[in-house]
């Protein structure tokens, strides 16, 4: 039998949509031959991995794990909630969750065969998504909140302080579950954007007959709300609207923030 390269596996698995060791086995069955090896894959029922590869994945769960001050949040999706909700698919978004925690996003990799297996078992387009970690340096410390939904996580934070307590990291991960800021601080949204929001705001502003005298008021008035909508630390928090959170945070200086949504 010729020797099975690497190659020929990546280029069978991509092709057929199986994972890296049912393409491995497949050549290996049918002496190297590629075409007779996605028949004996169809033959297997392995080869409708490929047909699940091109489905849309919009559900899933995600995991946040927290390792001293190392944080991680994974997501793997799927295409329905019911899967998603699946004891062995929550397990193992926890498990990569924890891993990544202790080693590092890179650690996310070796799961991918586990994924692979998972795809063909449960029969759907199973993929990993967005894999965050974060450490807090000196002097910093670091929480998450992750909300659970249907016995998944959905929705998943972490927040790193300097000068603050974990108590007050884990107040503003848990407020910003809820708003689902798009960024940290008002210079951090993309000036493209502000410079387009400013000019329709100017044009309605201008056809609802605004006095010209009062326009640029009525403007950076409708500006900071949008602003404010985006922006983590122009919030109201929460818990006391009366205040932001740049004032609730006191001292404490907001050194980091990641969010991974279901399906966002």
């Amino acid at each position: 039998m010729p020797a099975i390269s690497a190659k020929d596996v990546q280029a069978l698995r991509k092709s057929t949509g199986v994972g890296m060791l049912d393409a491995k086995r497949a050549l290996e069955e049918n002496d190297g031959d590629v075409e007779k090896a996605k028949v004996w894959l169809r033959e297997q029922g392995l080869a409708g991995a490929a047909k699940r590869s091109d489905r849309d994945a919009s559900q899933g769960a995600v995991a946040a794990v927290r390792n001293g001050d190392a944080g991680a949040i994974v997501e793997l999706r799927c295409e329905t909630d019911f899967v998603a909700k699946a004891e062995e698919f929550v397990s193992i978004v926890d498990e990569i969750a924890a891993k990544v925690a202790e080693e590092g996003a890179e650690a996310a990799a070796s799961f991918a065969d586990r994924i692979d297996t998972l795809r063909t078992t449960l029969k759907e387009n199973i993929s990993l998504g967005q894999v965050v970690y974060m450490k807090a340096g000196e002097g910093e410390v670091l929480d998450s909140y992750l909300h659970i939904q249907a016995g998944r996580g959905v929705n998943a934070v972490i927040v790193v302080l300097k000068g603050g307590t974990e108590e007050l990291a884990h107040d503003v991960a848990v407020h910003a579950a809820f708003t689902k800021p798009q960024v940290v601080r008002r210079e951090d949204v993309p000036a493209d954007e502000v410079a387009q929001e400013r000019a329709t705001i100017e044009n309605i502003s201008r056809n609802e007959g605004k006095p010209e005298a009062a326009l640029e008021k009525i403007i950076e008035g409708r500006m900071n709300g949008w602003f404010k909508e985006r922006v983590l630390l122009e919030q109201g928090f929460v818990r006391d609207e009366k205040q932001t959170i740049a004032q609730h945070l006191g001292d404490a200086e907001l050194v980091g923030f990641a969010q991974v949504i279901v399906g966002a």
